[in-house]
């Protein structure tokens, strides 16, 4: 038998509602930071792909957007991204928050799986709050009489509790393939593209409400300058000129703030020193733009 057939992967589509973890598992399942992560929903906007490689077998996990009712031309792209996750997947591994009961999207997220015939798993995120584990064994039972699904696992990212049992259950779903990435890939990302998501990561950190949600980042230079350091130039597009005024901040402090905070993250990813520089410009109402979202990399 030829050697790459006695390996084995497996494609995991994480699905769920926004703001149940989807991210903080991926990152915590890969070991690195690929996703970003914040407490607002919709954090995340398109499909963040996460590898993790243990011996024979390769685990392949695509984190989607949570699901929600979109607005704009932005919106209707990240529920697509979600469909699109489903679409030749092997494997679903559904998010749910601790305590929490069943809702109409998870009700919605269970038929496809039965209609898709998944091999699904559910993850009871944020263990850590729970007080009293018979609340936790009713939820269980709860979902287990909607789904009859291939493990439950509660987990808690911030504690990395679960983290092991839940990536054996993949591992025991996986089937005999070829890996599709090097033993050394934790994600399909680009160095480019990672950065612009920790820039953004940092304005959903720093701002508030909605105005963060109304932000996209474009890298337009990345250049190495040694194997020391690099230099990146990033443009963060608003919608208003009052929204501008906020993240500049006065006298330029929140723009400083999320200049110092990005730069040291993404120095962390990447190992050397960054120089990072960071303007913000006003494309009004560039989330029903397609030229602009094919621009940054959305459609």
């Amino acid at each position: 038998m030829n050697d790459k057939l006695k390996t084995k992967s497996l494609f995991v589509s994480i699905v769920g509602r926004p703001n149940v973890g989807k991210s903080s598992i991926l990152n915590m399942i890969v070991g690195s930071k690929v996703s970003i992560v914040s407490s607002k929903p919709q954090t995340t906007r398109d499909r963040i792909t996460g590898i993790i490689t243990q011996g024979d077998t390769q685990l392949v996990f695509i984190d989607t957007p949570g699901i929600h009712k979109p607005f704009s031309r932005l919106g209707n792209y990240m529920i697509s991204e979600i469909d699109n996750s489903l679409s030749g997947i092997e494997a679903c591994l559904h998010v749910v928050e601790a305590l929490k009961e069943p809702s109409s999207l998870d009700l919605n997220l269970i038929e496809k799986f039965k209609k898709l015939n998944l091999k699904t798993i559910l993850a009871i995120n944020k263990i850590d709050l729970v007080k009293n584990k018979a609340f936790l064994m009713e939820q269980i039972k709860s979902f287990s009489s909607l789904f009859n699904y291939d493990a439950i696992v509660p987990i808690s990212t911030l504690s990395n509790d679960g983290k092991n049992d839940l990536i054996a259950e993949m591992k025991a779903l996986a089937s005999p393939s070829v890996f599709f990435f090097s033993n050394e890939d934790f994600t399909d990302q680009s160095e480019r593209r990672l950065a612009s998501e920790i820039i953004r990561e940092k304005l959903l950190w720093f701002l508030d409400e909605e105005l963060p949600h109304g932000t996209a980042i474009q890298v337009e230079s990345f250049k190495q300058l040694s194997n020391l350091k690099v230099s990146i130039h990033a443009v963060i597009y608003c919608e208003r000129s009052s929204h501008k005024a906020m993240i500049i901040g006065a006298g330029g402090q929140m723009i400083k703030k999320v200049g110092i905070a990005s730069r040291r993250s993404i120095e962390e990813l990447l190992g050397c020193e960054v120089n990072l520089n960071l303007f913000v410009k006003v494309k009004k109402d560039w989330r029903n733009k397609p030229a602009l979202l094919h621009e940054l990399g959305y459609c």
